[in-house]
């Protein structure tokens, strides 16, 4: 939703303010969904599918009928918008179905945006088996940090339990 709601403001942003409307309709219920998530805020995956279908299926549905009848240009910055949403929609609901989701996957972009910002560094992995090492890593040491672990602080020791230096 985060992709879905960067696209409608620069729809906002690029149009003259004559033709602002569609695009700062879209944000507007963009935004009623973000807070209702955060009113959802410390409650059980329960109570938040509970929640979710009762504000937030509703608005989607209404988002859903308003972007099959808003006719727009294909290729301007408001028909991009609307035909990202159009295609990325079975993802865009799939939150709804359980408590546990997010609206959104940032935080997960957020914790890969250091190896996307070093990917250049990256492009000249000497083989392949290399670069799938290096992801493999990467991705283990970012699942432990995302799960309250300190990556750097653990030890690892053989089989009966002697630890390796680090």
């Amino acid at each position: 939703m985060a992709h879905a709601r960067r696209k409608f403001e620069e729809a906002r942003r690029a149009q003259p303010n004559t033709k602002v409307g569609k695009a700062i309709w879209a944000l507007g219920l963009i935004q009623k969904l973000y807070r209702i998530e955060k009113t959802c805020q410390g409650l059980s995956p329960e109570e938040i599918y509970r929640r979710r279908q009762s504000e937030a299926r509703p608005l989607m549905e209404e988002f859903e009928a308003w972007l099959s009848k808003t006719k727009v240009l294909p290729k301007d910055y408001l028909g991009k918008a609307i035909g990202y949403c159009q295609k990325q929609w079975p993802k865009l609901m799939h939150y709804l179905e359980d408590g546990r989701l997010s609206i959104d996957n940032h935080r997960a972009e957020q914790a890969i945006k250091p190896f996307v910002i070093g990917r250049k560094n990256w492009l000249f992995a000497n083989t392949e088996s290399g670069a799938h090492a290096s992801v493999l890593l990467y991705s283990l040491m970012e699942s432990a940090r995302i799960n309250g672990l300190n990556p750097y602080g653990l030890s690892f020791g053989a089989a009966d339990g002697a630890k390796i230096p680090r």
